[in-house]
């Protein structure tokens, strides 16, 4: 559904357009009902319609909660999950915390990543590609990555 890179800026209040080519998806299929959350690993936000958060937080929630993994899990993916709706040109507002986490100032990248997006920040977006094309391509993976033709 969601591929693709873009840059776009926030305002001032912490608002930023959603690339066009998305609009129409995120209108057929959330009627602009999004949620967005923390990433666990990186310092990004993941942008989820509300039907595949959903999916999402029903799968969280049924991990045990006296596993302190899942706990953390749990605490962190829901505690951040924040409702958003597109507005009528097309934007969303991001909570000063979301914004604060993701160190999203003027300028962001927004990632299309299958059924949902990222969001980083333009530097730390471009700090980590950089970091992932430089290891090194003899790096072992899962055995389906070893059985991927790109």
């Amino acid at each position: 559904m969601f591929r693709g890179v873009n840059i776009i800026n926030l305002d001032s209040k912490g608002r930023l357009a959603i690339p066009t080519r998305y609009r129409d998806l995120l209108s057929e299929h959330c009627d602009g009902h999004l949620v967005v959350t923390i990433d666990t690993d990186e310092r990004c936000l993941l942008v989820y319609p509300l039907p595949r958060w959903e999916d999402i937080q029903r799968k969280v929630e049924s991990l045990s909660s006296f596993n302190p993994a899942s706990r953390r899990v749990q605490r962190l993916l829901i505690g951040h999950a924040t409702d958003i709706q597109l507005d009528t040109n097309g934007r969303i507002l991001l909570t000063q915390p979301l914004r604060e986490y993701a160190k999203l100032e003027k300028r962001a990248v927004m990632l299309g990543q299958g059924h949902k997006l990222e969001l980083w920040s333009e530097d730390h977006w471009i700090e980590r590609r950089d970091a992932w094309l430089e290891e090194e391509s003899t790096m072992e993976g899962p055995t389906e990555l070893q059985m991927l033709s790109l």
